[in-house]
């Protein structure tokens, strides 16, 4: 009896955080999909009406949609290769002594607590600026013609700027799996003569299989909304993704519904790969 009435009063005790969390959640979505099903733009609020699944079909047949799909698949798989390599090596680095070692940690992690507008505008005018950026400096000190990285290669450019980001999430991740990896196993590979290649092919890597799956989940569902770099860096039409369309739909075209019918969509998809990873985890972890 008195289990029960602890249980009760547990509820009752969580039941406002609770309701707060839903009606966070709950009431923008049903207002994405209220005004998803209506014909409504900002600048003709009165032409209001009921417009069934047409907002879908527009944002699904829209030019840009097949290209901003692809972008953003690409980004995605491109910052993975990225910050998985790149987390990699730092990780094997990070964990051999050295003088300095908390300071050096300390300041690869960093980046990743960077506001994405702030990393992107250091990019956009210090790094990849065509003329007095450190990537031309660096290009004319060769005798190079200086990268116009924003106008040929956007797509690149925001990996880049993205990767840059995520790299320390990644790297620390792994750093906290490789420090765990039991040092009898590290003397007895020693003792019987193993390389550093076939340590790593052979010891370190399958070590670090789930903590790179769980990597891979956790970026790829913050990936799938990228949208201050490419917004900063203005190459959303050459490399925009699902979420500066909806983007552009709100602000350039002022289309209420359609933008939230794309929203709906990009979420759905988002949930659909979430839900693929997530299972994908779960088989790597119980094995």
């Amino acid at each position: 009896m008195a289990t029960r009435q602890g249980q009760a009063l547990g509820r009752l005790a969580v039941a406002p955080a609770v309701a707060a969390l839903a009606a966070w959640s709950i009431v923008p979505l049903a207002l994405a999909i209220y005004y998803a099903f209506l014909h409504y733009q900002l600048d003709n609020p009165d032409n209001t009406f009921f417009a069934g699944w047409s907002n879908f079909y527009y944002f699904v047949t829209d030019p840009f949609f097949a290209k901003d799909l692809f972008n953003t698949v690409a980004l995605v798989l491109l910052v993975l290769a990225i910050t998985i390599a790149g987390g990699v090596l730092l990780a094997i680095l990070l964990d051999r002594p050295m003088w300095g070692q908390g300071i050096v940690r300390v300041m690869v992690i960093s980046p990743f607590f960077i506001m994405p507008t702030v990393s992107a505008l250091v990019w956009k005018n210090l790094m990849m600026h065509p003329v007095y950026g450190f990537f031309a400096h660096v290009w004319r000190a060769f005798g190079l013609t200086p990268v116009d990285w924003f106008a040929s290669i956007p797509l690149l450019s925001v990996g880049i700027i993205v990767g840059w980001q995520w790299l320390p999430f990644a790297t620390l991740i792994l750093l906290t799996a490789l420090q765990s990896l039991d040092l009898e196993q590290k003397d007895a590979a020693q003792m019987d003569g193993a390389g550093t290649v076939d340590f790593f092919r052979h010891i370190t890597l399958p070590h670090l299989m789930r903590p790179i799956t769980v990597v891979i989940l956790i970026e790829t569902i913050f990936l799938l909304n990228v949208f201050a770099e490419i917004k900063v860096t203005s190459v959303g039409g050459l490399a925009g993704n699902l979420t500066y369309l909806v983007f552009s739909q709100l602000n350039d075209a002022n289309d209420v519904g359609e933008a939230a019918a794309g929203g709906l969509i990009a979420v759905v998809l988002a949930n659909l790969v979430s839900a693929f990873l997530v299972r994908i985890v779960g088989r790597n972890l119980e094995a």
